[in-house]
């Protein structure tokens, strides 16, 4: 299989028709279509060490979910991060692909395999101005204070911050940044939200505005769609050897 036939592949199973329209994923660097792809490292995020990991195992390809480009690219130096990222990946014949936006809205993509992690049942979509990128669904009745250490302890986060007071029972989740949905999770039914980051204002007048809310780290929220994007290489081409990345570089103290 090569680069192109891999990139077709995923882009059928992901199509980019789900993605935001401010969003900017897809194959970022691909210094050779046709190099046949045997081995893949798969990433939430292409750093820097990520890409110093693929060039030590031979990699062809490094699969993400973020983007390794997102804005615009003026010029092509080793001073800036991302272009020399882009340098050493086109030296070294490694191509990079994204999937972004449009793997958060995907049946089986990021939020849910959130919902996955975190045992909801009964899951459905749920949005905002038509994006359903959201997932909604149930949990046994619980309180806020022992939902929040377990969504802790399942995601492996350092750190939980969470605020209400309601009875925890209908579950929203929206990995990553999902403040934009609070009210969408409360207009349809949801008495618990979890997402990965949350605006201050909105996570400290959470009891006043009749939702508990539970912030859980973008990584930690997102992190269980790595697994999901390597069983894709898996169903392409099952002689692919795969690679994993762990790149959280932030820390907690």
């Amino acid at each position: 299989m090569t680069v192109k036939e891999l990139y077709d592949y995923l882009s059928g199973r992901i199509p980019a028709e789900l993605s935001c329209e401010w969003d900017n994923d897809g194959l970022m660097c691909c210094p050779k279509a046709e190099r046949e792809v045997k081995r893949v490292l798969v990433t939430l995020d292409i750093s820097n060490e990520a890409v110093k990991m693929a060039m030590k195992n031979g990699c062809d390809v490094i699969l993400s979910h973020h983007p390794l480009v997102f804005r615009p690219i003026k010029a092509l130096t080793i001073d800036n991060g991302v272009q020399a990222k882009l340098i050493k990946l086109v030296q070294n014949g490694i191509s990079a692909m994204s999937f972004h936006t449009r793997l958060d809205v995907l049946p089986g993509g990021v939020n849910d395999a959130l919902s996955d992690k975190l045992g909801l049942k009964d899951v459905e979509p749920f949005g905002e101005d038509g994006v359903m990128m959201g997932r909604v669904g149930y949990v046994n009745e619980n309180t806020l204070e022992n939902f929040a250490e377990f969504v802790k302890n399942v995601l492996g986060a350092p750190v939980v911050f969470y605020n209400g007071e309601l009875i925890v029972q209908k579950v929203a989740v929206v990995g990553g940044s999902g403040g934009d949905f609070i009210s969408a999770a409360k207009k349809c039914g949801a008495d618990t939200m979890v997402t990965g980051t949350i605006g201050y204002h909105d996570l400290a007048d959470a009891k006043e505005n009749g939702i508990n809310l539970v912030e859980a780290g973008h990584y930690f929220t997102e992190a269980p769609v790595v697994d999901y994007l390597a069983d894709m290489v898996k169903d392409a081409d099952e002689n692919i050897e795969l690679y994993f990345f762990d790149s959280n570089n932030i820390k907690s103290i």
